[in-house]
């Protein structure tokens, strides 16, 4: 069963907008392609960036959680 909407599924942007090494935004996570649509897609493929914005933003905080880790414990070794 799917979900009534009563509100238009708001952008993620924050204001940022640089891209990273990989071409997704910094600020909200959205490929250019993403961006670049945004105003274009249904609600339920809005739902969907938002999704993969979030599983992007959990890969790249975890990815920095472990750098930051590997260069602490190298700190402690010397």
């Amino acid at each position: 069963m799917e979900q009534l909407e009563f509100f238009a599924v708001p952008s993620p942007c924050i204001g940022v907008c640089q891209m990273n090494n990989r071409g997704y935004c910094k600020g909200c996570f959205r490929s250019r392609d993403e961006r670049f649509n945004w105003l274009k897609f249904s609600d339920s493929q809005k739902r969907e960036v938002i999704r993969l914005c979030q599983d992007r933003k959990r890969r790249v905080v975890a990815l920095a959680r472990k750098k930051t880790t590997r260069t602490r414990l190298r700190g402690n070794a010397i």
